[in-house]
């Protein structure tokens, strides 16, 4: 049933409004399945406002503009539906759920107006009249839907029988309120002795059976696969049996004995707060002490709510698809017996795209992408289907991953393995010899790799490193082709103001136990580059051709920042003495009726402020100031300013081309593996291909180049000021740029997948995509602190990032941990924080932080809960930095046993201990 078609329904029933039992009942819905996807298909709609949800099972039509909403103050004019963020604080902002089409700020809630809402719940709130800064402030006057069904926490007992039941502190400091526990239900229904129900990988089930005396037998398997591997006992699935316990001290025996002090839990809420009553619940889940390995994945699995068990029919119907399919292979273009190859990570287990590049007769190249069909194995509206649409990513921890796929299909029949046939749906693109795409083609392929290759091995061969070239001698001179072309691909996008953060992330190292040892900086090496750049043309090609057809598809966008977000950027690079090269910003100025009101009682001028209109910042702009802090101290703190300054990249069915990336057509093509946006995209590339349209394309000179332009920057050659018309322009064009058969000339394409299902895609995939990125992030900052526990009172040397007006953020030189220097643990002097230049200085002595500043710390506390590290600075041999270098207070005691005195210091009444004047 289609969105409509259940509006109708309920704009039918009496009041306007339905329960989910009567939409069962009048639908005629069977299973589980069958009422799973209802359920999921009125959260969508509640989510994006189609309906309000009025209590646990009943929905109803919101009311229109001009009456006012049940429970609400106002009328739909001042009323906005979003998602809610709490701070730690206890207040929180609600982010708009058409916030991205309207360009609404977020809208501050206090904390006494928060009404009961938990964090990431659906709300409606009343929203005030702007204030005279343009900020916005509302109250929520109703939760529409509930996102926290658990809620993982550390359990504590009651410390009396007057307490009204025990209390679980959730992980999440997001949430501020304890979750109580009635007498009685702090046990979980059934205790299982194996962890059926975790996601564990061959180091944390090794560790796990020597924890809890389980046997090894034999190795774990390099590929595990299988219902085991998914859904099954973990220790049977790595060859492990159970013993009986005899530690008294483990999970099992704890729980048994009613002894879960101080352990991870995961709640159930069973009642929700209100402003007078904390949430109450009950304990469904014991995870185990918070210091055990694998315990901190568990938790961040919860939290996020992470899908993690894939149902026995998901399964069943992976192991029934997960075939080749000869007839299938002889219908396709083979590549078989070429040099085609894969190059991914050392632990990589799904590779999902393969490379090949040679060179043509002209001097230009043919440039082949080759990416697993997913899309063959599976199809629409099927239990897999359904499933991955419902994970909508693989999420991926340092040791362990949570595939959006089971292994039959990730790791198995869609895994580019090498010597192995395999069906791709590629991109064949011909390229001039400065690396410009002249053309394009999407085919049906079948490949089989020649060699499995890692990022390191390819990095060795362009290195020169002999062992490496002998071992590879035939595939060395594909990898050089690869570097050069690369290289001429990279020029190409800096050229049009492609925007290059080359911002390290954090790598967790662990040793042969599983035990974390350390935490590095990747490595970003020109073996990954040229994949990175292979990949992106690809993207672009695909984006094109799907635009130029005029068929709904899902784009991969990247709106230009907003102008207020500029202007801040530009402020806080003022301090440092840098600019986005802008010029003078347009500015509207405006006066609030209350100022208005103010200044007829006062008799004083009205008050007027400056808003930023529209500011035509472009990609190069950002490009060129990267460049210029390239190596700098500053440079960390600036591009991380730069971020913040632009908006998140997202899905939508409408293309608006990608900032970032200076393009006027995206999206994501290559990954269909682990992320679900890529396989609707060959979903709908396959349908085309299937019906006659031909998947071939030519790139005009211009059509690749940025549609983002500003007076300062000239138009380069062969610019395209708006490349929506460009695309209307083209699609007139008709053959040119879009080639079809002569039948489908004359015949309108009809659209694979609607637009209206496209927009509901995108949206839930935005939001598992940040889900997923939430959690990895998360759980690094978690093993950081973890790994620093035992560090506590050493000496580091680190580098200051951030000042700010609470203290200095530094980095640790050679862990790659930050952490805080709060501002009241500087002893030696009274230290201030100035916003202006950007720096905290010592009142007396001058002395001077700034970002880029070399100091000695050590770490003094941990604060496990909220993932912090707190520093303090070493008194002895901290650099001092700025205009003015000032004497250490060690020095300036010897100057004043000399009479030695700054002209500010003479006229200065001076006191002893005892306040005696000396």
């Amino acid at each position: 049933m289609t969105d409509r078609e259940l509006l109708t329904r309920i704009s039918r029933s009496a009041g306007q409004k339905a329960g989910y039992k009567q939409l069962v009942r009048e639908l005629s819905l069977g299973g589980g399945m069958q009422r799973r996807l209802l359920l999921e298909q009125l959260a969508r709609m509640t989510a994006r406002g189609a309906l309000v949800k009025l209590d646990r099972e009943h929905w109803s039509i919101p009311k229109k503009a001009s009456g006012a909403v049940p429970g609400a103050g106002g009328t739909r004019d001042n009323l906005s539906a979003g998602r809610l963020d709490l701070h730690r604080d206890g207040y929180g902002f609600v982010r708009p759920n058409a916030r991205q089409a309207s360009g609404q700020d977020d809208i501050f809630i206090p904390p006494n107006e928060i009404n009961g809402a938990m964090q990431g719940d659906q709300v409606l709130v009343e929203v005030e009249p702007p204030k005279a800064d343009g900020r916005r402030m509302g109250r929520i006057v109703r939760v529409l839907e509930r996102r926290n069904a658990t809620v993982v926490g550390v359990f504590h007992y009651a410390r009396s029988d007057r307490q009204q039941g025990h209390s679980v502190v959730p992980f999440d400091e997001r949430m501020t309120q304890h979750i109580a526990i009635p007498f009685g239900l702090e046990v979980p229904a059934a205790v299982e002795g194996a962890t059926a129900h975790r996601v564990l990988g061959a180091e944390a089930a090794a560790a796990t059976a020597s924890r809890r005396g389980l046997k090894q037998e034999g190795k774990p398997e390099e590929y595990p696969s299988g219902a085991k591997a998914q859904g099954e006992d973990s220790a049977s699935t790595y060859g492990l049996k159970p013993v009986p316990f005899t530690d008294e001290n483990s999970l099992e025996s704890r729980v048994r004995h009613g002894n879960l002090e101080g352990l991870v839990v995961d709640v159930e809420i069973t009642s929700w707060p209100t402003p007078t009553r904390p949430p109450i619940g009950r304990v469904i889940e014991v995870l185990g002490d918070p210091n055990d390995f694998g315990v901190d994945v568990e938790m961040m699995i919860r939290k996020h709510q992470l899908p993690r068990i894939f149902p026995e029919k998901v399964l069943a119907e992976a192991c029934s698809v997960a075939h080749l399919d000869l007839d299938e292979v002889a219908r396709r273009r083979d590549f078989r017996d070429l040099d085609i190859v894969t190059i991914d990570g050392e632990t990589a287990r799904d590779f999902d795209d393969a490379v090949l590049v040679t060179e043509r007769a002209d001097g230009g190249y043919e440039l082949q992408v080759h990416i697993a069909d997913v899309a063959e194995y599976v199809r629409a509206a099927t239990d897999l289907d359904l499933e991955a649409r419902l994970r909508g990513t693989s999420v991926y921890f340092p040791d362990r991953a949570i595939p959006m796929l089971p292994m039959e299909l990730s790791t198995d029949i869609c895994s580019l393995r090498p010597g192995e046939d395999r069906l791709v749906l590629s991109c064949i693109m011909q390229l001039d010899a400065d690396a410009r795409v002249e053309s394009y083609e999407i085919v049906e392929g079948v490949i089989r790799s020649a060699a499995r290759m890692t990022y390191t091995a390819v990095h060795n061969i362009l290195e020169g490193d002999a062992e490496t070239r002998a071992r590879y001698a035939v595939l060395v001179p594909n990898f050089e082709r690869m570097r050069r072309l690369a290289g001429l691909m990279n020029k190409r996008r800096e050229e049009r103001g492609s925007i290059d953060f080359d911002l390290p992330e954090p790598v967790i190292e662990f040793d042969a136990q599983g035990q974390m040892r350390g935490v590095t900086k990747s490595a970003r090496t020109w073996a990954n580059r040229l994949i990175e750049e292979f990949m992106l043309a690809a993207n672009e090609c695909v984006a094109t051709w799907l635009e130029d057809l005029g068929v709904p598809s899902l784009y991969r966008i990247h709106e230009k920042p907003d102008a207020r977000r500029v202007v801040q950027f530009e402020e806080q690079a003022a301090a440092f003495g840098y600019s986005l090269g802008l010029g003078a910003l347009p500015v509207k100025r405006v006066q609030t009726r209350g100022d208005r009101r103010d200044a007829q009682r006062s008799g004083r001028n009205v008050r007027t402020y400056e808003v930023p209109e529209d500011i035509p910042v472009t990609p190069r702009m950002y490009q060129k100031l990267a460049a210029r802090i390239a190596g700098k101290p500053e440079e960390r703190i600036l591009s991380y300013l730069m971020l913040r300054s632009l908006k998140q990249a997202r899905y939508s069915e409408i293309n608006e081309g990608h900032f970032a990336l200076a393009a006027p057509s995206y999206t994501h093509f290559t990954s269909p593996i682990r992320r679900y946006p890529d396989l609707i995209v060959h979903r709908i590339a396959k349908a085309l291909l299937r019906e006659g349209v031909r998947g071939e394309g030519e790139v005009v000179r211009g059509r690749h180049s940025s549609p983002w332009t500003h007076p300062n920057e000239g138009t380069p050659l062969g610019f395209v000021a708006s490349h929506p018309e460009f695309a209307a322009q083209q699609r007139k064009a008709g053959p040119s740029t879009s080639l079809r058969s002569a039948q489908d000339d004359r015949a309108a394409l009809v659209p694979p997948i609607p637009e209206a299902e496209l927009a509901q895609i995108a949206e839930e995939t935005s939001l598992t995509e940040r889900r997923a990125a939430e959690a990895e992030r998360e759980l690094v900052e978690w093993k950081k602190v973890r790994f620093m526990q035992d560090r506590i009172g050493e000496e580091f040397a680190a580098l200051v990032l951030n000042p700010a007006k609470y203290g200095l953020f530094v980095e640790l030189t050679d862990l790659f941990v930050e952490g805080l220097v709060p501002i009241d643990s500087l002893r030696d002097d009274r230290y201030t924080w100035r916003e202006n230049t950007h720096e905290i200085v010592g009142e007396r002595w001058g002395r001077r932080f700034r970002a880029g500043d070399r100091v000695q710390v050590i770490l003094d506390r941990i604060l496990v809960q909220e993932r912090r590290l707190q520093f303090s600075i070493v008194e002895e041999g901290i650099p001092l930095t700025g205009k003015k270098t000032a004497s250490s207070p060690l020095r300036a005691k010897k100057d004043k046993r000399k009479d030695v005195r700054s002209p500010a210091s003479k006229g200065k009444k001076r006191f002893g201990k005892k306040g005696k004047r000396r």
